[in-house]
């Protein structure tokens, strides 16, 4: 049987009565390269943002949404204090995020002995006394410098380095020298125009604090110039009052913080969450 003449395409129809062929359409084609070319841009964007040149601390790394913990309610007292950093607004002290924790590593070279109970007993203080989260990192090889950075990812990774806590001497570190024990404090970043800070460094002398420890009430003493400076870390100054562990002289009177300091503390404690940062 015979199956008849095949069916004419609309091209075909279109010659036989003398038209041109019709136009077939590449605007789906076009919208396709489009969206590949958009989506590899991206892609490369992406990449350079996490794994290049551009690339940052991760934002709001461990942060949460609300603060970890909370300073102590203290008094408002007639004790001194002052912060290293206050906003330039004026609405209060640079600090930390309290809604994050506080890593640290400890390049240990050098540390006298007791010195591990220095600093356990001195970050006890400072979080008691702030309501702030410290997380001890572990050991580091990393020494002490006036320029640390605050951002190191081939070290630590795509975060704000940690504070770094070693032992050292005037040889290593000249800020030590003559009879400055430690030496410490924190880095800064401004982000939406509130600044935060997200790194730090405290550095200690390894020969004055050992033959400090071996003098009477020497651990005592020792201890204070760790809380000492380890407030310095969390934002606090240096003030006149002799009866506040901030005063620049360490003094075998006070070994522990005094009410300005107390009040001082728990407002650095009580700083903004920071998840732009």
């Amino acid at each position: 049987m015979s199956s008849g003449p095949a069916p004419l395409s609309a091209d075909a129809i279109r010659r036989a009565m003398g038209g041109p062929p019709a136009r077939r359409s590449r605007v789906p084609a076009l919208l396709t390269t489009g969206v590949v070319l958009v989506a590899l841009l991206l892609a490369v964007t992406w990449w350079a943002r996490s794994y290049g040149p551009l690339a940052g601390p991760a934002r709001g790394f461990e942060e949460r949404g609300v603060p970890l913990g909370l300073p102590p309610l203290v008094s408002t007292s007639t004790g001194s204090y002052a912060f290293l950093q206050t906003q330039d607004d004026g609405t209060g002290p640079v600090a930390w995020s309290p809604c994050r924790p506080i890593h640290w590593v400890l390049r240990p070279d050098g540390a006298p002995a007791g010195g591990d109970a220095l600093l356990t007993a001195a970050f006890a203080d400072v979080a008691a006394a702030t309501g702030l989260t410290f997380v001890a990192d572990g050991a580091t090889d990393e020494g002490p410098r006036a320029d640390r950075e605050a951002f190191q990812p081939d070290r630590y990774g795509r975060r704000w380095a940690p504070v770094l806590v070693a032992w050292s001497d005037p040889g290593e570190h000249p800020d030590l020298a003559g009879t400055v024990a430690g030496s410490a404090g924190g880095t800064s970043v401004v982000g939406d125009g509130y600044a935060v800070y997200v790194s730090g460094q405290l550095v200690l002398d390894a020969p004055q604090l050992a033959e400090l420890l071996t003098s009477p009430n020497g651990s005592a003493v020792a201890r204070a110039v760790v809380t000492h400076e380890l407030a310095h870390v969390v934002g606090m100054a240096h003030v006149d009052d002799p009866g506040q562990l901030m005063h620049p002289t360490a003094d075998v009177r006070q070994t522990a913080l005094g009410p300005g300091d107390r009040e001082g503390l728990a407002l650095l404690g009580a700083g903004r969450c920071a998840p732009h940062l």
